[in-house]
């Protein structure tokens, strides 16, 4: 899924709209700076990784127990390509920003 059709859905918060308008705005090949706050305890730091878009996806996850599938979490994910020519892709949450680079 190249550009979502719908608003971007997610199990745990909505996706803010400026980032959902800036992501069925992107092309594939576009430079694109992501920034998260990263939480591990009471420890936060703020990240950043710089690349090229690829796709928006959703990452389908479940339980370990057979349930139902309203169960299901379901995330929106950036994929991209690192400098260094990794494939990446990072899960978006409320604190996700994410900006198209010039040049």
């Amino acid at each position: 899924m190249t550009q979502p059709s719908a608003p971007l859905r997610s199990a745990t918060r909505p996706v803010r709209s400026e980032v959902d308008n800036l992501l069925r705005s992107l092309k594939s090949g576009q430079r694109i700076r992501i920034t998260q706050t990263v939480r591990v305890g009471r420890s936060q730091w703020t990240t950043e990784v710089t690349g090229t878009f690829r796709e928006v996806r959703y990452l389908a996850t479940g339980i370990t127990t057979e349930r139902v599938p309203e169960d299901d979490i379901v995330v929106p994910t950036v994929h991209f390509t690192k400098d260094n020519g990794e494939l990446s892709s990072i899960a978006l949450d409320e604190h996700s920003k994410i900006e198209v680079v010039q040049g």
